[in-house]
């Protein structure tokens, strides 16, 4: 792949954009050497700026997700894209949320670009646990860690039962909730079946993947330990 196409797929602008990055001697190696459109693609080795790279195509993140804002690139109002660097927005292949978050819910949201690792994290046949702390406009009535987990939870408008979910009583209105599918606003729905109502939801865990302190509105690259992490749990 040519340079100029390698960043333009970055997000570094259009391929006539990038031209122009060229021409005004914006791209150079590490040693501060210019480069030009036609030289050899050596990724680690490429400074926009003096700054290195954007990752290359491949790449997983984690976001911490503050309500307000949307899973998408399209809607009006806030977009977790907006939360990070503007040319991932413009990154081919595109960079998309693994699942979503709803506006009202906070936490822990992965994004890739790699679409095969995509579907391994959502594939059902993954399994992998997601954890929700969730507030609740009542008081919990006592039967719901039964409920949850026994496998025979109906939602409404669907013809498969849930599969079992483990519920923890954090308080008398919130509750921890791990799940192992993930059918649309189910935590919501599992408590609306049990006569409450979820005032807030967090997400804090996806397989044995957790913020680890990663403050509101802040994101970090993952590496291969971090995707050991998710997978192992």
């Amino acid at each position: 792949m040519k340079l100029v196409k390698h960043l333009a797929n970055l997000g570094y602008g259009s391929r006539k954009e990038v031209q122009w990055l060229f021409r005004e001697g914006r791209i150079t190696n590490a040693a501060g050497e210019v480069l030009y459109a036609d030289d050899p693609l050596d990724h680690d080795d490429v400074r926009v700026d003096g700054q290195p790279l954007d990752p290359a195509p491949g790449l997983l993140l984690v976001l911490h997700k503050p309500t307000g804002y949307t899973c998408s690139t399209r809607d009006a109002g806030r977009l977790v894209y907006d939360l990070l660097p503007p040319r991932f927005r413009l990154r081919q292949p595109v960079l998309s949320t693994v699942g979503r978050l709803d506006r009202d819910t906070s936490g822990l949201l992965l994004l890739t670009d790699d679409g095969q690792l995509l579907h391994r994290i959502i594939s059902p046949k993954a399994k992998l646990p997601k954890v929700y702390v969730a507030t609740l406009a009542e008081d919990l009535r006592g039967d719901e860690a039964a409920l949850f987990a026994s496998g025979t939870l109906l939602l409404e408008g669907e013809k498969a039962p849930l599969l079992p979910a483990e519920l923890e009583v954090l308080g008398a209105r919130s509750a921890r909730l791990t799940l192992h599918e993930g059918r649309y606003h189910q935590v919501r729905r599992m408590f609306a079946a049990a006569g409450n109502h979820v005032v807030a939801l967090h997400r804090e865990r996806i397989g044995g993947l957790a913020l680890d302190g990663l403050p509101g509105g802040e994101w970090r690259m993952l590496g291969e330990d971090d995707r050991a992490r998710l997978f192992a749990g």
